[in-house]
């Protein structure tokens, strides 16, 4: 069993975040918190990791995990043409349960799987989640469960489902979220919802008037339940997997 660090205490905390920084530096994989749901997690640009984070889920390159930030200065590192309603969007509900689909920036080495050349991002609101991310930089991370199966609420759920090809287990108790984050497509001229989950259109819908006011907020898919699941990057909507 690959070890668990209790991280409700200050020192399996301090020990938690260190171990599991030292094994993402090393091409490893992770277990952590988010405000949603449990996530697994690697160093983004490690593409062996990435493909060793998909073969975990036991999915494939078409569901491309969504990467995690520390902070909102870090998405024009990785994305080009931020429109502004995806500015706003940003500064309306980060840190927080919405992921947002970009044009990645061309000039960045990784391969996150297939993308068509998006990048699905998010700042997760969760002080354990954002001190591992500021220690390591962004991570590509999906919910840690096997595809098909339920998402990990709890380090049990992960660590049943995932077993030994996690290096690094933090544990920081039962997440306080379980619906995934809400996704919205901002790589055109207006936004296109993918998912509905922890944030609704009531709540998008103001942040997109006030820059959008002539435009219609476009919804592609049905709301989330704990069991149904979208990916990170929007040409998969329709698959029926669950993630972060």
């Amino acid at each position: 069993m690959s070890p668990v660090f209790d991280c409700t205490t200050d020192d399996g905390r301090r020990e938690g975040v260190a171990r599991a920084a030292d094994a993402v530096r090393a091409g490893r994989l992770v277990v952590l918190p988010t405000d949603t749901l449990y996530g697994i997690g690697c160093d983004a640009f490690d593409a062996g990791a990435v493909s060793d984070l998909l073969t975990a889920k036991g999915r494939g390159r078409e569901m491309p995990p969504p990467v995690l930030v520390p902070d909102a200065r870090t998405v024009d590192g990785l994305a080009i043409d931020v429109p502004a309603y995806a500015r706003a969007l940003i500064e309306a509900f980060w840190p927080g349960p919405l992921t947002i689909v970009l044009k990645a920036q061309p000039s960045l080495h990784w391969d996150l799987g297939d993308t068509n050349g998006t990048v699905a991002v998010r700042m997760p609101d969760d002080e354990l989640a954002l001190e591992l991310l500021r220690t390591i930089g962004p991570m590509a991370v999906s919910s840690a469960n096997r595809t098909g199966y339920p998402a990990a609420r709890d380090i049990l759920d992960a660590a049943t489902q995932l077993g030994a090809s996690v290096q690094v287990y933090l544990d920081s108790g039962r997440v306080r979220g379980g619906l995934p984050s809400t996704i919205v497509d901002c790589t055109g001229d207006e936004p296109n919802v993918l998912r509905i989950g922890a944030l609704g259109e009531d709540d998008l819908a103001p942040v997109l008037a006030a820059e959008l006011p002539d435009a219609l907020l476009s919804t592609q898919t049905t709301p989330s339940t704990d069991d149904a699941e979208s990916p990170g990057h929007h040409d998969d909507v329709q698959e029926t997997h669950r993630d972060e």
